[in-house]
């Protein structure tokens, strides 16, 4: 008789990062030049105050969300010393793909030169990083996958409204992506997703393709003081459900990288769970609000430059249209 083998348990481990920015960087000042000739006020002043943004990158015009993506792919499979051969999962988060379909992922895995694996998008606007990758790690554990290429790209400046200063202020565009890999040591801890579609209006783009044409409004559309209002709340609960959830207390955090929307939400956010601002990594000041690009992006640049080191353990947070909000608690 042969005796049974304890199967071993399988988690998943981020092994490498990627980002791309467009080489193209919007300054307040530009900004504000651009708006005083559609006869609409603003300054860098106002801008800083009330977001913490200083500039963001627009990608320029042809150039779609698998371009940015593709990009931060391949530094993130640099980083992880591994060739596209070896992905066997592409997720996409994304709210500006680039048709209505095929998916971007399909994009992106054809421009890498990779075949045969599942290739898909996922629609969580700001929080879909965190969507996506809570989705990775699951396919992982469960053996559907070993490798995974998690991604999140945007191009946001297609989606703004330039005659609206309480938006298009706010958002740039940008892809960040990491190397997901089955491992016997834990590194995704815990994850939490939440979703509340009664709140669908507060942040939308309420407009899609009909006959050919554009139906409803294709441009952005948000309610500032209600998105600010659920933001941090949603956030300190998913923060405190997966730090119970993976056994953690808040002082076990070495650094906490948000979704980058405002400075304002994000400190916020890291005041409720007792964390000195200066654990918070802040990426807004020159990227803007990203969507799902931002979290990657922000935990990429923390990587590279040597503030975040392998080890640390990071919460990873996001909230966006939807509503949608989640965590991540991961060690590095």
């Amino acid at each position: 008789m042969t005796p049974h083998t304890p199967a071993i348990p399988r988690y998943s481990r981020i092994v490498g990062t990627g980002s791309m920015l467009p080489p193209r960087r919007v300054t307040n000042a530009d900004l504000a030049a651009d708006l005083a000739r559609r006869g609409i006020d603003t300054s860098d002043e106002w801008i800083v105050a009330r977001t913490g943004i200083h500039a963001r990158h627009f990608a320029e015009p042809g150039v779609p969300a698998s371009d940015l993506a593709v990009v931060a792919a391949r530094h993130a499979l640099e980083a992880a010393g591994c060739g596209p051969e070896g992905i066997d999962l592409i997720i996409v988060a994304t709210s500006t793909p680039d048709m209505v379909f095929p998916s971007t992922a399909c994009i992106v895995q054809a421009k890498l030169g990779i075949q045969g694996c599942p290739a898909f998008d996922v629609q969580a606007v700001c929080s879909g990083f965190v969507y996506a990758l809570t989705v990775a790690d699951a396919m992982i554990r469960a053996g559907s996958a070993s490798r995974a290429l998690v991604i999140g790209a945007e191009v946001f400046s297609r989606l703004l409204d330039f005659n609206d200063r309480t938006t298009c202020v706010l958002f740039g565009d940008g892809a960040g992506a990491v190397v997901l890999e089955a491992s016997e040591c834990p590194g995704l801890l815990a994850t939490d997703l939440h979703a509340d579609g009664r709140h669908v209006g507060i942040l939308c783009v309420p407009g899609h393709v009909s006959g050919g044409q554009v139906s409803g409004h294709p441009l952005l559309q948000m309610d500032g003081q209600a998105v600010f209002k659920l933001a941090v709340g949603v956030l300190e609960q998913a923060a405190r459900r997966v730090l119970a959830k993976a056994g953690r207390e808040e002082s076990d955090i070495d650094w906490l990288i948000p979704h980058q929307a405002n400075i304002r939400i994000m400190q916020g956010t890291a005041r409720k769970l007792r964390m000195p601002l200066d654990k918070l990594i802040v990426t807004v000041d020159e990227h803007g609000n990203t969507s799902a690009a931002s979290i990657p992006l922000a935990l990429d640049v923390a990587l590279r430059s040597g503030r975040v080191q392998r080890g640390d353990t990071l919460l990873l947070e996001g909230v966006g249209g939807g509503f949608t909000w989640g965590a991540v608690l991961l060690d590095l």
